[in-house]
């Protein structure tokens, strides 16, 4: 079905090493190739990481990086919700791979009253954990751990930089639904645009289709999470927290609010209600909570895992 250069190539294109590219083979399903897929992979041996990809710009990140540079946000979410549901975080056995591994600071879990925020909260919490699984097994041996996550100052620092709260209060995303809400708004919309913008510099077909898939849910997610708002009559918080990301990703005034309470806007999209994109460094820029070009800080005190980990410069 393939020739020899074609399977060496995509196996080379799919990942930073040979161990990667091996585990590429598990997950595109391309081990039934047989002769020609032995062939390409003993011809593969003497392939480098460094080897550049023909259809990427030099200087790009590999597949693999991208898919890291994902995971690490993922890892965030899943500590998030599941701290906010159960009570407990990311168990220590998903939390390895290269890099430092981080400890968590803060989360607790939400005395939630309405049972379908709380089922909100339920359902999007094992839909993390399982990005976090599938991620890691797709990137195997390259997987990166999990850094240090901050789950209470830097909710703090997002909510004074919004104006929710005064210089001397504290915000706890975990003391009640509404604040639950609140903290969700400001990881739905930027996962949204997060995975959008990654996916022009993802090469592998098998990869970019698991990316749409996650970027689907996480689509679903921050459309529950803005309706629930909406219905709460959250809408001047929420307007808040969109201008303060956008203070935070470049001089584009692209967030968007939910609407006022005439007139909602659960859906954010162009003109042309096509939902737009944010670069990982401007991804980073956010949870950063820095519009330079920083390689840590608010939510990830360290920075992130990985080769893709510095924020863009919209100072």
């Amino acid at each position: 079905m393939f020739g020899k250069d074609v399977v060496v190539d995509m196996i080379n294109r799919s990942a930073e090493n040979e161990a990667d590219r091996r585990n590429f083979l598990r997950t595109a399903g391309l081990t039934g190739l047989g002769v020609v897929g032995a062939a390409a992979l003993s011809g593969a041996g003497g392939l480098t990481a460094s080897a550049a990809p023909t259809t990427k710009a030099a200087g790009a990140p590999s597949d693999s990086a991208v898919l890291n540079f994902a995971l690490n946000l993922e890892y965030l979410e899943a500590e998030f919700y599941l701290h906010a549901y159960y009570g407990w975080g990311v168990s220590s056995s998903l939390t390895g791979g290269k890099g430092t591994r981080g400890s968590v600071t803060g989360g607790h879990k939400v005395p939630f009253k309405s049972k379908a925020i709380a089922e909100y909260a339920r359902e999007i919490a094992e839909d993390e954990l399982n990005h976090v699984t599938f991620l890691r097994g797709a990137l195997g041996s390259s997987a990166v751990a999990r850094p240090k996550i901050d789950l209470k100052a830097s909710f703090t620092a997002a909510a004074r930089a919004a104006g929710l709260i005064t210089s001397k209060q504290t915000f706890d995303p975990f003391a009640n639904e509404n604040n639950f809400l609140l903290g969700a708004f400001i990881f739905e919309d930027v996962g949204v645009t997060a995975y959008k913008g990654a996916a022009p510099l993802i090469d592998n077909k098998t990869y970019l289709e698991a990316a749409a898939g996650i970027l689907a849910v996480e689509a679903y997610h921050a459309g529950i999470v803005r309706t629930s708002l909406y219905a709460k009559g959250l809408q001047a918080a929420v307007q808040k927290i969109s201008d303060a990301r956008d203070s935070l990703d470049g001089k584009s005034n692209l967030d968007q609010g939910i609407g006022g309470k005439k007139r909602g806007n659960l859906v954010p999209t162009n003109g042309n209600s096509i939902a737009y994109s944010r670069s990982p460094g401007q991804v980073l820029n956010i949870v950063y909570l820095n519009p330079k070009s920083v390689d840590r800080g608010g939510f990830f005190p360290a920075g992130l895992n990985g080769e893709v980990k510095v924020s863009a410069d919209n100072a």
